[in-house]
């Protein structure tokens, strides 16, 4: 991937933030609180978390607040009317609002939802900070199209891509032979096989490491997240998928590395915090400070890598299979994951029928190529229907 060259910004540099009462919207926004003079926010959108979207609202004073769901208007306008600032509510206020003059947008809203704003986003060149590994997921070549058409910037949030983007030379390209992302292994990298099948919501919430949102966090304890970072990986750096390795480091020091032909191996490292990577772009192509935790090595005093258990995580061979198969298998993959996930929440799946409900809506899907949007949300939404039909009908022969 190519960057671009930054646009002249404004000073201080506008900022929107898509998804901002997530969790890497509310880092983001502790960042940008910490630097006032840097930073306007002038767009804040959010799923339907009015009262954490009014907070945000009346301490950052932006020009427009979207919510997405249009039975959250009313309380939302009545909480911030004598403002000033402009309210709206629906999925395609969510785009408009994205769409709205920026400098530079953290693109933070879960899942496929979040791949019109953020196409929206970079049709105003803006720089993008990605959280949404979706948009790689689901249309990477169509998104790349429209950033690179567009002149926008794409900069990885997610912790991996974050550190590799950090030692990878795109001027000498040829030199790199591998990208290696780390992962912690989630909550039950020890847990017995046999114990999987009464695993909790609650108890797949619960990340050892990282304080993430409920969906990444179930993502991450069945390894899917990490497939689906490999094909993000595979889209944004111009790798082929063959050459991206996964290697499990419980202590989330690590946050991924980037061979070349010497042999060298160049690594980020840092204290597992997003508000480390989320600074890197905030702040690009500078620095800045943040208050994550500093790196002792000395008490540390051990860092760990093992191979994934690939029968304890099978989700990752999925991810691949979906990625070297493409004709929108990559797509379906993801939507039928989301589907999946919800349903697990929600008490109607257990924890070790996430993938093979995946597993199962690949194989009954016929895969096409996608050449537009359009093709891309037609391929979801018939993946989110038999995703359904499949968790409905599991166990019968």
């Amino acid at each position: 991937m190519a960057l671009a060259e930054p646009r002249a910004a404004s000073v201080p540099r506008r900022v929107s933030v898509l998804g901002s009462t997530g969790s890497v919207g509310c880092n983001t926004l502790d960042l940008i609180g910490r630097n006032p003079e840097s930073f306007q926010v002038v767009a804040l959108t959010a799923n339907r978390n009015v009262d954490a979207l009014v907070a945000q609202a009346m301490k950052f004073h932006p020009e427009v607040v979207a919510i997405a769901d249009p039975a959250c208007y009313r309380p939302l306008k009545d909480a911030l009317s004598n403002t000033g600032i402009e309210v709206a509510a629906g999925a395609q206020s969510v785009i408009e609002a994205a769409a709205h003059p920026s400098d530079w947008v953290m693109a933070a809203i879960v899942g496929a939802a979040g791949l019109a704003p953020t196409i929206a986003a970079a049709r105003q060149g803006a720089i993008l900070a990605i959280a949404n590994k979706e948009c790689f997921v689901t249309a990477g070549d169509l998104f790349l199209t429209e950033v690179r058409r567009h002149g926008a910037t794409v900069l990885p949030v997610d912790s991996e891509h974050n550190a590799i983007f950090q030692v990878f030379d795109f001027n000498g390209r040829d030199a790199i032979e591998r990208i290696i992302l780390t992962a912690s292994g989630g909550p039950f990298r020890e847990t017995p096989l046999k114990a999987l099948s009464q695993v909790t919501p609650s108890q797949a919430r619960a990340h050892p490491n990282w304080d993430m949102g409920a969906k990444i966090s179930i993502d991450s304890a069945t390894m899917m997240n990490k497939g689906l970072e490999l094909i993000e990986a595979h889209y944004m750096f111009d790798m082929p998928a063959e050459d991206i390795e996964v290697l499990v480091h419980p202590q989330s020091i690590v946050h991924s590395m980037v061979g070349y032909v010497d042999g060298s191996v160049l690594a980020q490292l840092g204290t597992p915090d997003m508000r480390t990577p989320i600074a890197y772009t905030l702040a690009w192509p500078g620095r800045m400070a943040a208050p994550s935790g500093r790196l002792d090595l000395s008490a540390i005093a051990m860092l760990t890598f093992e191979e994934p258990d690939l029968a304890r995580f099978p989700a990752l061979q999925v991810a691949r299979a979906a990625l070297t198969e493409g004709n929108g298998a990559p797509t379906i993959l993801n939507a039928a994951n989301e589907v999946a996930v919800a349903a697990f929440m929600e008490g109607q799946l257990g924890f070790l029928d996430i993938v093979p409900v995946v597993e199962r809506t690949l194989e009954t899907m016929i895969g096409r190529v996608p050449t537009s949007l359009s093709d891309v949300v037609a391929i979801d939404e018939a993946a989110r229907r038999a995703a359904a039909v499949n968790i409905a009908h599991r166990g019968d022969a």
